[in-house]
Protein backbone atom coordinates (compact mmCIF):
# COMPACT_ATOMS: atom_id res chain seq x y z
CA UNK A 1 0.00 0.00 0.00
CA UNK A 2 1.08 3.26 -1.03
CA UNK A 3 -1.32 5.51 -0.55
CA UNK A 4 -4.10 6.15 1.98
CA UNK A 5 -6.93 8.32 2.65
CA UNK A 6 -6.04 11.41 5.13
CA UNK A 7 -8.85 10.75 7.94
CA UNK A 8 -7.54 7.42 8.17
CA UNK A 9 -3.68 8.16 8.04
CA UNK A 10 -4.30 10.47 11.11
CA UNK A 11 -6.33 8.41 13.16
CA UNK A 12 -3.82 5.67 12.56
CA UNK A 13 -0.94 8.11 13.64
CA UNK A 14 -2.76 8.39 16.65
CA UNK A 15 -3.44 12.13 16.37
CA UNK A 16 -7.30 12.21 16.55
CA UNK A 17 -8.97 9.24 18.60
CA UNK A 18 -11.71 8.10 16.26
CA UNK A 19 -11.78 8.76 12.03
CA UNK A 20 -14.87 11.35 12.92
CA UNK A 21 -13.19 13.31 14.80
CA UNK A 22 -10.31 13.21 12.30
CA UNK A 23 -13.14 14.24 9.41
CA UNK A 24 -14.59 16.97 11.45
CA UNK A 25 -11.28 18.64 12.18
CA UNK A 26 -10.53 17.94 8.21
CA UNK A 27 -13.74 19.86 7.42
CA UNK A 28 -13.45 22.59 9.39
CA UNK A 29 -10.33 23.33 7.82
CA UNK A 30 -7.17 22.86 9.83
CA UNK A 31 -5.47 20.12 8.42
CA UNK A 32 -3.75 20.90 5.04
CA UNK A 33 -1.41 18.49 2.37
CA UNK A 34 1.33 20.02 0.56
CA UNK A 35 -0.20 23.26 1.81
CA UNK A 36 -3.72 22.67 0.03
CA UNK A 37 -6.64 22.60 2.90
CA UNK A 38 -7.94 18.47 2.10
CA UNK A 39 -10.96 16.91 2.54
CA UNK A 40 -11.45 13.22 4.07
CA UNK A 41 -10.96 11.28 1.11
CA UNK A 42 -7.81 12.98 0.19
CA UNK A 43 -5.04 10.56 -0.53
CA UNK A 44 -1.31 10.81 1.21
CA UNK A 45 1.90 9.25 0.34
CA UNK A 46 5.09 9.45 1.72
CA UNK A 47 6.98 12.01 1.77
CA UNK A 48 4.05 14.63 1.98
CA UNK A 49 3.53 17.50 4.24
CA UNK A 50 0.83 17.67 6.55
CA UNK A 51 0.14 20.93 8.69
CA UNK A 52 -2.50 20.26 11.04
CA UNK A 53 -3.67 22.22 14.15
CA UNK A 54 -4.16 21.02 17.54
CA UNK A 55 -5.72 23.10 20.20
CA UNK A 56 -3.08 26.01 20.00
CA UNK A 57 -0.43 25.02 17.91
CA UNK A 58 0.02 23.77 14.70
CA UNK A 59 1.71 21.18 13.50
CA UNK A 60 3.82 20.09 10.01
CA UNK A 61 4.43 17.12 9.65
CA UNK A 62 6.17 14.79 6.98
CA UNK A 63 4.91 11.15 6.34
CA UNK A 64 7.31 8.81 6.74
CA UNK A 65 4.74 5.75 6.53
CA UNK A 66 1.35 4.47 5.63
CA UNK A 67 -0.70 2.28 7.43
CA UNK A 68 -4.47 1.73 7.95
CA UNK A 69 -4.67 -0.08 11.03
CA UNK A 70 -4.38 1.92 14.34
CA UNK A 71 -1.32 0.31 16.25
CA UNK A 72 0.56 1.26 20.00
CA UNK A 73 1.69 5.05 19.98
CA UNK A 74 5.68 4.26 19.26
CA UNK A 75 4.60 2.35 16.28
CA UNK A 76 2.51 5.11 15.05
CA UNK A 77 5.13 7.79 15.99
CA UNK A 78 6.85 5.85 13.27
CA UNK A 79 4.37 6.53 10.49
CA UNK A 80 5.67 10.47 10.69
CA UNK A 81 8.30 13.18 11.14
CA UNK A 82 7.84 16.57 12.88
CA UNK A 83 9.55 19.06 11.35
CA UNK A 84 12.76 20.79 12.95
CA UNK A 85 10.92 24.44 12.58
CA UNK A 86 7.59 22.92 13.96
CA UNK A 87 9.29 21.60 16.83
CA UNK A 88 10.79 25.06 17.79
CA UNK A 89 7.55 26.74 17.34
CA UNK A 90 5.90 24.41 19.62
CA UNK A 91 8.27 25.03 22.21
CA UNK A 92 8.45 28.72 22.09
CA UNK A 93 4.46 28.70 22.34
CA UNK A 94 4.55 26.71 25.13
CA UNK A 95 7.36 28.71 26.84
CA UNK A 96 5.22 31.56 26.06
CA UNK A 97 2.21 30.33 27.59
CA UNK A 98 4.13 29.59 30.75
CA UNK A 99 5.34 32.96 31.08
CA UNK A 100 2.16 35.30 30.00
CA UNK A 101 -0.56 33.16 32.02
CA UNK A 102 -4.12 33.52 30.41
CA UNK A 103 -6.43 36.36 31.66
CA UNK A 104 -9.14 34.05 31.88
CA UNK A 105 -6.67 31.72 34.31
CA UNK A 106 -7.38 34.55 36.73
CA UNK A 107 -10.97 34.66 37.49
CA UNK A 108 -11.78 32.49 40.51
CA UNK A 109 -15.42 32.93 40.20
CA UNK A 110 -18.15 33.29 37.73
CA UNK A 111 -21.66 34.52 38.66
CA UNK A 112 -22.17 34.86 42.44
CA UNK A 113 -24.28 32.77 44.58
CA UNK A 114 -27.07 33.45 46.53
CA UNK A 115 -24.76 33.83 49.20
CA UNK A 116 -22.43 35.98 48.00
CA UNK A 117 -25.06 38.23 46.23
CA UNK A 118 -26.81 38.66 50.09
CA UNK A 119 -23.06 39.62 51.26
CA UNK A 120 -23.16 42.41 48.37
CA UNK A 121 -26.43 43.76 49.34
CA UNK A 122 -25.62 43.97 53.16
CA UNK A 123 -22.57 45.64 52.01
CA UNK A 124 -24.55 48.32 49.95
CA UNK A 125 -27.36 48.96 52.27
CA UNK A 126 -25.91 51.99 53.68
CA UNK A 127 -25.00 53.49 50.19
CA UNK A 128 -27.03 55.10 48.21
CA UNK A 129 -24.96 55.43 45.62
CA UNK A 130 -21.72 54.23 43.62
CA UNK A 131 -19.89 57.37 44.11
CA UNK A 132 -17.21 57.43 47.10
CA UNK A 133 -18.88 58.99 50.38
Amino acid sequence: MDKLRIDKWLWAARFYKTRALAVEEIDKGRVRVNGIEAKPAREVKSGDTVTLRQGPYTRTLTVRGISKQRGAAPVAQQLYEETAESLRLKAEEAEQRRVAADPADSLEHGRPTKRDRRTIDKAWDNRWSASAD
